[in-house]
């Protein structure tokens, strides 16, 4: 079976099973292509089964919903199942909807849906190295179990996160802002269960002055439906100066993952660390799980309804916001974004805020659009760059400067970006490979056709 697997040529081969890479692959396969999907991990969906990353923020700008396609029939499949309570509003409405999930659900219905498209998966896989010559990639070196093998395709899409296929190609590439090449910060996710929710809402709904961005939103934070919650700002700030936090960060912000008593942190700030070097990451590890003790301590203390919560774990895999970035044909800046520039080639809108947790430590810098409910446009040639030919970048390494991928890296949007490039890929797959080529008409077309959501041109 591993020497069939390592011969066949495929029509295309996705680095990553994250949901970009899920949603590329299923897209790419449902398009008539053949398609290999290489995981480092022993199961797909990324940092929201990888890392504990959730919900999932956003798929509306306002009451409009701008990403559907393959990412909203996984959330519908999920929701079938029990395994997610859909969109729901987002109770101190930083964005308008989230949507809980169960992550063990997640890798299920991914592993599902791969599956019946005809996908092959390559679980417990690094990339080892890229082979190019003439403008195109050949090959890449695979190392798992079987020891270290190539494997061909006609077209290649990175949706490794940190652009490692575009990197070792030599595609132009960018790292961090530009000023230092300072990345936003990495946060160890904790998820808790038993939390008792009736005293943790009787305290914040009898401290409103407490929750100055919760309160105006009281009326939702009231209704029996999964909620987030930012603040206990003092007794963070007071556990800082007395030396109990080292997280660099105001305050304590939570998720409710909509099982009863189930929470989400994403609270510890690791900084200075980078995602694309072997000892920096290792380093950011042992640093998250750290400051994750530190917390700990710290909920069990000071937040009402966690003082006999259980820990279900941490990580497992420390949560990266930004790394390099891809040089395409076009850079998406925040310009494009607040100005909600339309595009002859947009393939994906969305209506997630620029959101940019500061490099240097404590800070959350959110820029929105300029009206409440708005959204904007996201096209095909953030993906493709003209070094190499057959070769497609999806997820958060897109070609974006600093700022605009803060916009753009969150959960729905980097999946409607999936399916914009498995679709693009089968296209080009199917004809000379060439992706700097598909016609963009056409795979507007095709992604209308698929369920997805795009603006008239």
């Amino acid at each position: 079976m591993g020497t069939v697997l390592y011969d066949e040529t495929y029509g295309v081969i996705v680095a990553g099973g994250g949901v970009s890479g899920c949603a590329a692959a299923l897209a790419a396969a449902r398009n008539g292509a053949s398609v290999l999907v290489v995981e480092r991990d022993g199961y797909l969906g990324g940092t929201l089964t990888g890392c504990g990353v959730g919900p999932m923020m956003t798929f509306h700008a306002g009451e409009k919903q701008v990403i559907r396609g393959i990412m909203e029939e996984l959330v519908q499949e999920l929701v079938r199942r029990g395994y997610s309570t859909g969109h729901v509003p987002d109770t101190k409405q930083y964005t308008s909807t989230i949507t809980p999930f169960d992550a063990e659900g997640l890798k299920l219905v991914l592993d599902e849906k791969l599956r019946s498209a005809g996908v092959k998966v390559l679980f417990h896989t690094f990339l080892g190295a890229v082979e190019t010559a003439d403008g195109e990639i050949r090959s890449l070196t695979l190392c798992n179990k079987d020891g270290l093998n190539r494997v061909s395709a006609k077209v290649y899409i990175d949706a490794t996160g940190d652009g490692d296929v575009a990197a070792w190609a030599g595609a132009p590439m960018t790292k961090g802002r530009p000023e230092d090449g300072a990345a936003q910060p990495m946060t160890m996710k904790m998820k808790y269960c038993g939390v008792d929710t009736a005293r943790l809402k009787a305290y914040v709904l009898s401290h409103p002055e407490r929750f100055g961005k919760l309160a105006p939103h009281f009326a939702l934070f009231e209704r029996d439906i999964p909620f987030d919650l930012e603040g206990f700002d003092e007794e963070f700030r007071r556990s800082k100066e007395e030396g109990k936090l080292s997280i660099r960060r105001e305050n304590v912000l939570m998720f409710g993952t909509g099982r009863p008593g189930e929470y989400i942190l994403n609270t510890t700030r690791i900084v200075g660390c980078d995602a694309t070097d072997a000892w920096s990451l290792s380093d950011a590890e042992l640093e998250g799980r750290r400051q994750c003790a530190e917390l700990d301590a710290f909920l069990r203390e000071h937040v009402p309804g966690f003082e006999a919560a259980m820990v279900e774990f941490t990580g497992p895999t420390v949560g990266v916001r930004g790394s390099r970035q891809l040089v395409g044909r076009h850079v998406l800046t925040a310009e494009d974004i607040l100005t909600r520039r339309t595009f002859p080639d947009t393939i994906a809108h969305s209506g997630y805020p620029i959101d940019i947790h500061n490099p240097s430590g404590e800070g959350t810098a959110s820029t929105f659009m300029s009206e409440p409910g708005t959204y904007y446009s996201i096209p095909y040639s953030v993906m493709v760059c003209d070094a190499l030919r057959n070769l497609l970048v999806t997820g958060r390494c897109v070609s974006a400067t600093f700022e605009a991928q803060a916009a753009i890296r969150t959960t729905p949007t980097v999946g409607a970006l999936g399916q914009a490039a498995g679709t693009a890929a089968a296209m080009a797959a199917g004809g000379d490979g060439d992706v700097r080529t598909v016609d963009i008409p056409t795979l507007r077309a095709a992604l209308s056709r698929q369920g997805a959501w795009l603006e008239e041109a």
